[in-house]
């Protein structure tokens, strides 16, 4: 469905907005907060708690993302949401678990519009995950009672929309059925919330034999065919003691459910699997670390390496020199059968390898921290995957481990734990992982980001996610620490580089109240469904670049939610340098509909998409896709204001002083052809 925007030139806004860059020492406008062009010490920004981040959501719909912390006695779960004018969080809420709480994720389970909480704590004596849903209330709390669904195995469950009627399931093992994987089948039916919310079915898979998720696994919502439906990846056990990890592609087929494309064995000593668009072609491709060895008393990996694997599907048609299968700019959302991962390709093009310790350290010593042991049971840390520098690339956020930069370790003493930002570059010579002459394609390799001494400086980190403060449009960085400097356990380091590109962020709701409000039982309270994001929305686009060079690319919304996965609640996308706006932006929802998606046109660049699918009751489609375009308001607004009002009176200026020179002339002529003799005449 089309939504026509008023185009007008970027560049133009751009041209304005520099031309009053220098106007900023003379015009009294408020200084920036920080000016530094690096990363800089944010602090904890009122999160000075012994606590632990656990996930991220917008509680009060304030279109700013809140953090849910668990205490220090893993037991009490605290809500703290964003300040904007205090720029920081503000404790809101808290409510005490009665067992130890290991992950929590925020859905909207009863489809109210009202961000809930799913709670899980691990029996490990009786080798279970118990599951407590708490549902929320318009005045940003919780019900005092929760409801208790039937408890899983150890493997935590993940959410997803399996009917296709934006309805939160549940894929998992059920603790009485430890050997088949079953669905928690999402109950709601209108605005009636049933005792038992979920019931155990058989999950809908076809066309093979269901694996059993291992503990702890990657297990993903993802587009893997290209046709902007969420499809299913599964991390199996293995099927001996000492047996390798596989995995299971399972595509989304809608009503018929999930049937089975491919299946394989993965590398020993893997950890875990991320999902991201790595060299921009429109496909999502597999990202994940592997070491020779794993201390399971350290969590650290040695010899590490950095894998790609890359999802070939059809390229994006690009003009005459386009092979015979491509997908055209207005046909993103085709699916492709024969997509591909390839694990043991030696082609660059399919397949990457880029070995860790050259690109985070210098020293003789150096691993990477693959599971942090400060947390029982012991977190798996995967790859953090953003775009840090808004090129179009992601990049990788990690905690690189190493010997004290005093030398060798002493008694008592402990290894660096140190954040490091890897930022993605072209291939080139001498560039870890690339060939001997920089060649291969799209293929990329990663170096440490400059301007990261505040990372450096931190040596004692069990944690890091990407994050964005006071969604500014850049990612910046939270780190969890042990406290082993002395310092507070959560620290946020602040992205304040200047980057001469453009992001984009967009999340899609789950249909719930979509004409925009939630009203409260008794109709008083309004309240905004801003939080109640899904797991499982697509997201892909084609932009041009400065030098005209159209390319796609592809984004997933929360793509995993199982162990502390730290994921914001909406997709932030980052454009790279373009003079353009967005050309087609598509938008995939799991509606088992024939058009399960929705495109616009002419996005704005550096703006946040709101996306509102169709209400589903009862099997019927009820309403539109609907959609909001936001520009935060910024110190560059009065800027740019200004720079409106100076360049349009500067224009009146000129216009008059031309208009009276015009009138003046025709005055003079008419007066010199008044005194003019027609000598014909006499």
């Amino acid at each position: 469905m089309r939504n026509n925007w008023a185009i007008l030139p970027l560049s133009t806004l751009l041209l304005l907005s520099h031309i009053l860059g220098s106007a900023e020492a003379i015009w009294p406008f408020p200084s920036k907060r920080v000016k530094g062009n690096a990363f800089e010490n944010a602090g904890s920004l009122g999160l000075d708690v012994n606590g632990r981040p656990l996930a991220y959501g917008d509680f009060n719909g304030g279109q700013f993302v809140d953090i849910v912390m668990l205490a220090s006695d893993q037991q009490t779960i605290e809500i703290y949401q964003w300040d904007h004018d205090g720029f920081k969080f503000s404790k809101s809420t808290q409510l005490h678990h009665d067992s130890p709480v290991h992950n929590v994720i925020p859905g909207d389970y009863d489809h109210d519009g009202r961000l809930d909480l799913l709670v899980m704590n691990q029996d490990t004596g009786r080798g279970r995950t118990a599951l407590s849903i708490y549902l929320g209330s318009p005045n940003g709390v919780f019900e005092p009672t929760r409801i208790t669904p039937p408890p899983a195995t150890l493997a935590q469950p993940i959410p997803l929309d399996s009917g296709g009627n934006m309805l939160v399931d549940l894929l998992g093992v059920p603790y009485e059925a430890s050997s088949t994987l079953k669905l928690w089948k999402n109950q709601i039916n209108g605005s009636t919330v049933p005792a038992e919310l979920f019931e155990l079915v058989d999950a809908p898979l076809s066309g093979g034999i269901p694996c059993i998720p291992d503990n702890p696994h990657s297990n993903a919502l993802v587009d893997l065919d290209g046709d902007c439906i969420a499809d299913l990846f599964l991390l199996c056990q293995p099927e001996t003691m000492f047996g390798p990890q596989s995995f299971q592609f399972w595509i989304n087929n809608k009503t018929s459910g999930f049937k089975i494309s491919a299946s394989g064995d993965l590398p020993r000593n893997i950890g875990q699997i991320t999902f991201a668009d790595m060299d921009r072609d429109g496909t999502m491709d597999m990202v994940y670390p592997t070491c020779s060895s794993i201390d399971r008393d350290t969590g650290v990996g040695s010899d590490c390496f950095i894998n790609i694997v890359f999802n070939r599907q059809k390229p994006l048609c690009v003009g005459d020199a386009s092979p015979p299968s491509c997908r055209a700019p207005d046909d993103l959302c085709s699916s492709d059968p024969y997509f591909f991962f390839n694990f043991e390709s030696s082609d660059p093009e399919e397949f990457m390898r880029v070995p860790l310790s050259p690109v985070i350290s210098t020293r003789k010593k150096s691993g990477l921290l693959m599971y942090d042991t400060s947390f029982s049971p012991p977190i798996p840390l995967p790859l953090r995957l953003g775009d840090a520098d808004l090129d179009g690339f992601p990049d990788i956020l990690l905690i690189a481990t190493g010997e004290p930069h005093g030398g060798i370790l002493g008694i008592g003493q402990k290894e660096d734990h140190t954040p490091k930002l890897l930022l993605s570059v072209p291939c080139g010579p001498g560039l870890p992982g690339c060939a001997a002459k920089g060649k291969g394609g799209n293929k990329r390799s990663f170096h440490v980001s400059s301007g990261s001494e505040v990372l450096d400086s931190i040596t004692d980190a069990s944690g890091v996610s990407f994050f964005d403060l006071d969604e500014d449009g850049t990612l910046d960085i939270l780190i969890q620490r042990t406290g082993d400097q002395g310092s507070g356990r959560v620290e946020f380091v602040e992205n304040n580089f200047f980057h001469d590109a453009f992001f984009l962020k967009a999340i899609t709701l789950n249909g719930a109240c979509s004409n925009g409000f939630c009203k409260s039982v008794n109709g008083s309270v309004n309240t905004n469904p801003f939080g109640v994001s899904y797991t499982g929305a697509t997201y892909k686009y084609t932009v041009f670049d400065t030098v005209g060079k159209r390319s796609a690319a592809q984004a997933a919304q929360t793509p995993q939610t199982a162990y502390q996965s730290l994921l914001t609640p909406y997709a932030f996308i980052g454009l790279g340098r373009t003079n353009n706006y967005v050309e087609k932006f598509y938008v995939g929802a799991t509606l088992h509909t024939e058009e399960h998606y929705t495109y616009l046109e002419g996005v704005i660049p550096n703006s946040k998409v709101a996306i509102w699918p169709p209400n589903v009751r009862d099997g019927q489609i009820q309403g539109d896709w609907k959609r909001e375009l936001y520009l935060r308001p910024g110190q560059w607004i009065p800027l740019v204001t200004l720079t409106v009002v100076l360049a349009t009176g500067l224009m009146a200026i000129i216009v008059l002083v031309l208009h009276l020179n015009e009138k003046r002339e025709d005055k003079l002529e008419r007066q010199r052809a008044s005194h003019i003799i027609n000598f014909d005449a006499l």
